[in-house]
C-alpha cells in the first residue's frame, strides 16, 4: 500500500486491551506508526502501549475532542486511521476503510457498526437510541443518510485531518467530523464493519445521559453555524407567526371600533415583528458570511497535498 500510513489510537485507563490493540494492528499494518495519546491514563496504560511497540504521547486536556485535536495537529501522513483502544474495533476491518482512502475516492470513510452486529453486541439499549436519535436528526436537518455518526472506527485523507478545525472537547468530536465532512462536501464513505462488545471487566467512558446531552448540542450549534439561512429564517417565521396571533385580534377590534383597548398586547406583537425581522436579517448576513467561508476552505484545499 503506497502512502505513509498513521494509526491513531485515543486511549484513557484501557490497560486491559491497549497491547492487543496495539498488537493487532501491528500485524496488519506493519508498515504504519502506530500513535497513542495517553490521556492522562492512571493505570498505566500509556506504558503498555510503549512496550507493544507504539509512538506513545500524552495529553494533559481531558476528553476525546482535545486528544484528537493533538493527534491532528501532530501526525503528518498520507492516509490516517483513528480507531478506539478498547478493542471493540477488529484490526482486520481495516482494509475496508483504507482502500477508499488509497484509491483517492474518499476523505473520510467510516466504519458502519449500526449495519453488522453492534445492536446485538452493544450491552447498554441506551446507546442503541441515542446513535438512531442522532442518525435521524442528521437526516432530517442535512438531508443526507448517515447509518453511524458515532462510530470510533475511521480513515481519512490528509486533506480532511489538516482542514478539519476540531472545536469539541468530548465525545461529541465523532460528530463534528462527520457534519464537517457533509458541510463541507467531503468525499465521504460508510462501509459496514463487525463490532465486538467490550470485553469483561472494561468499562465504557462514554455516559449516556451527560455525553449524549453534549452531541445533540453539537448538531444544534453545528446546524445553527454551517446552515444559517435556515435556521434564522426558520426562528423568524415563528416569531411573525407569533407576532399575527397578538396582533389580528387588536387589528380586528380596531377596524370594528376604531378604539385600541389592548395596548399591551399591541406593543408585544410590534415587539414580535420586530424580532422576526432582525432574524431575517440576520439570516441573509450570516449566510453571506457563510458563503464567504466556503470559498476560502475551497481555496485552501489547492494547498494540502
Amino acid at each position: 500500500m503506497d502512502g505513509k500510513i498513521a494509526v491513531l489510537l485515543p486511549c484513557y485507563n484501557e490497560s486491559m486491551t491497549i497491547e492487543k490493540v496495539v498488537g493487532d494492528f501491528r500485524k496488519v499494518l506493519p508498515q504504519a506508526d502506530i500513535f497513542v495519546y495517553d490521556n492522562n491514563s492512571t493505570d498505566g496504560s500509556g506504558e503498555l502501549a510503549r512496550k507493544a511497540g507504539a509512538i506513545v504521547r500524552k495529553v494533559m486536556q481531558q476528553g476525546k475532542g482535545h486528544v484528537v485535536r493533538r493527534m491532528f495537529q501532530e501526525v503528518d501522513a498520507d492516509i490516517y486511521i483513528m480507531v478506539d483502544s478498547d478493542d471493540t474495533y477488529p484490526a482486520e476491518e481495516v482494509e475496508k476503510l483504507v482502500a477508499p482512502i488509497a484509491a483517492g475516492v474518499a476523505d473520510m470513510v467510516s466504519g458502519d457498526r449500526l449495519s453488522s452486529t453492534y445492536m446485538t453486541e452493544n450491552k447498554r439499549p441506551g446507546h442503541n437510541f441515542g446513535n438512531m436519535l442522532v442518525c435521524w436528526l442528521i437526516k432530517r436537518l442535512w438531508h443526507c443518510t448517515v447509518r453511524d455518526v458515532m462510530t470510533g472506527y475511521r480513515a481519512f485523507s490528509k486533506r480532511f485531518v489538516k482542514t478539519c478545525p476540531v472545536l469539541s472537547s468530548g465525545f461529541e468530536i465523532e460528530t463534528e467530523m462527520t457534519l464537517h465532512a457533509l458541510d463541507k462536501r467531503m468525499r465521504f464513505v460508510e462501509t459496514p464493519i463487525q463490532y465486538r462488545d467490550r470485553p469483561k471487566g472494561s468499562c465504557s467512558k462514554l455516559n449516556t445521559i451527560s455525553d449524549g446531552v453534549k452531541v445533540l448540542k453539537t448538531i444544534f450549534n453545528m446546524f445553527r453555524f454551517y446552515r444559517p439561512l435556515i435556521f434564522f429564517g426558520i426562528s423568524g417565521l415563528l416569531l411573525a407567526i407569533a407576532s399575527g396571533v397578538f396582533a389580528v385580534p387588536v387589528l380586528g377590534e380596531y377596524f370594528k371600533t376604531g378604539m385600541v383597548p389592548r395596548f399591551p398586547t399591541l406593543i408585544f406583537a410590534c415587539c414580535l415583528i420586530t424580532a422576526s425581522l432582525l432574524s431575517f436579517a440576520v439570516a441573509l448576513v450570516l449566510d453571506a458570511v457563510k458563503k464567504q467561508s466556503d470559498q476560502a476552505f475551497e481555496l485552501a484545499l489547492y494547498g494540502i497535498k
